[in-house]
C-alpha cells in the first residue's frame, strides 16, 4: 500500500418505499407531539396577555375587572385571569 493512499471502505443500504413510508410516520408523529405541546394552553393568564388577547388598554382591563365583567385572582402586585373567562367574554360579545 502506497505512503499516500486512502482506502474508503463503503458500504450500501438497501432503503425502500415501506422504510421510507415508517420514517415519513415517525417524523409526522413527533412533529405532533413536538407542535401539541407547544400550543397547548395556560390556565392562568396575566393582564398583559389579557391586553393582548382582547386588544384593549390598561383602562379598559381595569374597568371589566371592577364592574364584574372579568373574574380575577390577585397574588401579590400580579393579577391573574382563567384562559376560560377571557373566551367566555369573547363568545359573549360576539355579533350575530
Amino acid at each position: 500500500m502506497p505512503f499516500n493512499t486512502f482506502y474508503y471502505k463503503m458500504t450500501f443500504e438497501v432503503i425502500t418505499k415501506d422504510d421510507l413510508k415508517t420514517l415519513k410516520q415517525e417524523i409526522i408523529t413527533e412533529l405532533k407531539t413536538i407542535l401539541g405541546s407547544q400550543t397547548e394552553q395556560k390556565k392562568w393568564l396575566k393582564s398583559a396577555d389579557v391586553r393582548e388577547m382582547l386588544n384593549i388598554s390598561p383602562g379598559t382591563l381595569q374597568n371589566l375587572r371592577v364592574n364584574g365583567t372579568l373574574p380575577f385572582t390577585k397574588m401579590g402586585k400580579t393579577m391573574y385571569y382563567e384562559y376560560e373567562d377571557v373566551i367566555k367574554i369573547l363568545t359573549q360579545n360576539k355579533s350575530a
